[in-house]
């Protein structure tokens, strides 16, 4: 069965006041091409899961967030992201501030269908202090200790971005991390896959060795896109790294007066082809140097 849809058909699951997760860190591999048409939706108050890049500080600046759950938000070479800094120093949408491990453990717990996961993170932290849902438990055992219950991170969407997929929903992540994209895709009702390759169900029969990097079975993908040079500006290792100028470009607007709306009417309110084009086409796209972990 095909699941290969539009980026049209894609974001139309998701409607305001949902919960929607992105995959990929910071800067890398992230669902550009699907924030982007998100971006162009009247779709509002949703909260957001993310270890946060520009898709963050993106939606922050459209004003679609009414609550954000994250670890950090960031494009490494720029510490802070700075849409996501303009709106969280103005409070312009809630927070569940957590550290990674938690959040970790609360797409976990989402993805294995249970309430919440114990573990000592957080104990005797700021993050117990300032986030009242995270309950603390007493063990039920002889231990006599005391455990953080981090509660699931339920998702009505998920969004990801992979490096190669066929239209049965099989994703493969070939650079050097897949991050928590398999979470995201269990923990999710609808899990949503850009890819930058689309390839013959068959491929996978065909190279048996490739399949050490598909990270989560084919049933936890919903929906199938095909968008070459769908995570740009962020990377999608080994194919293509990081846009640095265009970040740059992008940080900068943050501090001129209507610099959002000139952003995003030069490089969001246009199709992904022209996108593509302004940014310098397919081959400048492939030359951007891979990042170095």
């Amino acid at each position: 069965m095909s699941k290969l849809i539009s980026h049209t058909q894609a974001i139309n699951n998701i409607e305001s006041g949902m919960t929607i997760g992105i995959g990929g860190w910071g800067p890398r591999r992230k669902p550009m091409a699907l924030i982007r048409e998100l971006l162009r939706r009247e779709v509002n108050d949703l909260t957001v899961i993310s270890f946060g890049g520009a898709d963050v500080g993106m939606l922050c600046a459209a004003g679609k967030v009414k609550k954000l759950v994250f670890a950090f938000v960031s494009l490494d070479f720029i510490p802070l992201e700075p849409y996501f800094r303009q709106a969280r120093q103005k409070a312009e949408f809630e927070v569940m501030e957590i550290d990674e491990g938690l959040m970790v453990l609360g797409l976990r717990a989402a993805a294995m269908g249970v309430p919440f996961i114990p573990t000592e993170v957080g104990l005797g932290t700021d993050v117990i202090r300032y986030n009242k849902n995270i309950k603390l438990i007493d063990s039920p055992y002889d231990d006599a200790k005391e455990w953080v219950a981090m509660p699931a991170l339920n998702l009505d969407v998920s969004l990801l971005h992979v490096d190669r997929a066929d239209q049965r929903g099989v994703c493969q992540i070939k650079g050097p991390d897949h991050y928590m994209d398999d979470l995201f895709a269990r923990a999710a009702n609808t899990t949503i896959v850009s890819c930058d390759e689309l390839v013959d169900t068959g491929f996978f029969h065909q190279n048996p060795e490739e399949a050490r990097y598909v990270f989560w079975e084919r049933s936890a993908t919903n929906y199938i896109v095909h968008s070459a040079f769908g995570a740009h500006p962020s990377s999608c290792n080994p194919l293509y790294g990081i846009d640095v100028r265009l970040f740059k470009e992008y940080a900068a607007s943050a501090s001129r007066e209507g610099g959002w709306e000139q952003y995003f009417n030069e490089y969001v309110l246009i199709d992904e082809a022209v996108y593509l084009e302004k940014v310098g086409g397919a081959d400048a796209i492939r030359s951007l140097p891979l990042p170095i972990y």
